[in-house]
């Protein structure tokens, strides 16, 4: 489980030209062409959610994850968002909310196989 959808759920990722020319999310078919733009959607709806209860979509999506009572463990590279993401632990999320977040992003929601296929062929082999 990628708990902030590979970086959309930070909120900063709105383009495929936000990624540097040697990212690995240039070839995820979730980052490319329509998909890009049907998941883009959905986190646009949930970053509406997110600001209507003041919290980064960041945090909403990790509340989530710990209210289905899983665990979550987004990857990272800066001691800074390790904090940060911390800080979903305090976000207290009503029923009201929860519906919100399953109306916009259902299970099965994100457009997209979840590799490219050389890697999805290296995964399987």
């Amino acid at each position: 489980m990628q708990p902030l959808g590979r970086g959309f759920l930070s909120g900063a990722v709105t383009s495929p030209d936000d990624f540097a020319e040697d990212d690995w999310r240039r070839t995820d078919p979730r980052f490319q062409g329509e998909n890009f733009d049907r998941n883009l959607d959905v986190v646009r709806e949930v970053r509406r959610i997110a600001s209507d209860k003041n919290v980064a979509p960041s945090h909403l999506a990790l509340a989530w994850v710990l209210h289905q009572g899983a665990v979550a463990i987004p990857g990272t590279k800066r001691r800074r968002y390790v904090e940060e993401n911390v800080a979903a632990t305090e976000v207290a999320l009503t029923s009201d909310d929860i519906a919100a977040i399953e109306a916009v992003a259902p299970h099965g929601v994100v457009t997209g196989d979840r590799y490219a296929p050389e890697l999805m062929e290296a995964l399987n082999g």
